[in-house]
């Protein structure tokens, strides 16, 4: 009996002695998983540097490549992308306006009609290249954005091109510490929300073209109101064209009845 009654204690002590341990490991895990489901800090916005260059066109660039593969992702049609050739550098853009500048661009895929402003992005291109900047000279390559591609097996900031044809090359480009001291001196920097902007941009665009349409549908039946307007009016000259109609005067001028008969079959 005594040891039954001895038994019973120590399996009693067991069971209380467990349940704290329960008791604290479930208020440590309750801890834990409180500090799991906590609101964790918003990740700061990617950085981009703005430049203008000559003639107020907007240069703008990542800070390294985890930048560079939203501006890859979320470029628009009208930035054309510049980089050194074969060497580690800066991914640099230079968006045209739309207008006559991009669309001279748009069809010979070169800026040679806007050459200060390609000089300017060739040299911030090389002065952004950790060993372009310490050769005397670089080839640059550059080509319009939405002839980019990226694959998912390429690294971050690493990209290829969907014509290689369309891909124009600068070469020998020696450094201008001039131009590259001014085009500095614009710089700006920024946490903007690329995706946003570009979806802004395209809805913009969306509206001009709605608007655009309406307005030639609009001129087009002008157009034609006007050409209709023209036509009927010859019709109804040709009908009532003075010298083919017989006026009573003529008739009365014959005493032969058969004019007035001859008359009247005819206009029936």
């Amino acid at each position: 009996a005594i040891v039954s009654v001895w038994r019973k204690a120590l399996v009693g002590g067991r069971r209380q002695a467990a349940g704290g341990r329960r008791r604290r490991d479930s208020g440590s895990g309750g801890a834990d998983q409180q500090r799991c489901y906590q609101r964790q800090p918003a990740k700061a916005a990617k950085m981009v540097f703005y430049f203008e260059a000559s003639g107020g066109y907007q240069i703008y660039m990542g800070k390294d490549k985890y930048e560079n593969e939203l501006l890859i992702k979320n470029g628009w049609p009208e930035d054309v992308w510049f980089h050194v050739d074969n060497l580690s550098s800066a991914h640099v853009y230079l968006r045209l306006p739309i207008g006559p500048v991009r669309k001279t661009f748009r069809e010979t895929g070169r800026l040679d009609h806007i050459p200060e402003v390609l000089e300017d992005c060739c040299q911030l291109v090389k002065a952004n290249s950790i060993e372009g900047c310490k050769k005397s000279t670089v080839n640059i390559v550059y080509t319009e954005w939405e002839n980019l591609r990226k694959t998912a097996n390429m690294a971050d900031g690493q990209i290829g091109f969907h014509v290689q044809k369309k891909v124009v090359q600068v070469r020998d480009v020696a450094r201008n510490r001039e131009i590259v001291n001014r085009i500095n001196k614009t710089k700006t920097e920024d946490h903007p929300d690329l995706a946003a902007q570009r979806e802004e941009r395209d809805l913009r665009l969306t509206r001009i073209r709605k608007q655009r349409a309406k307005e030639q549908a609009k001129q087009k039946k002008v157009e034609l109101e006007r050409m209709q307007a023209e036509k009927d009016a010859r019709d109804y000259k040709h009908m009532f064209d003075d010298s083919a109609m017989m006026h009573n005067s003529d008739l009365q001028a014959s005493n032969d009845t058969s004019a007035a008969v001859d008359f009247e079959e005819d206009f029936m």
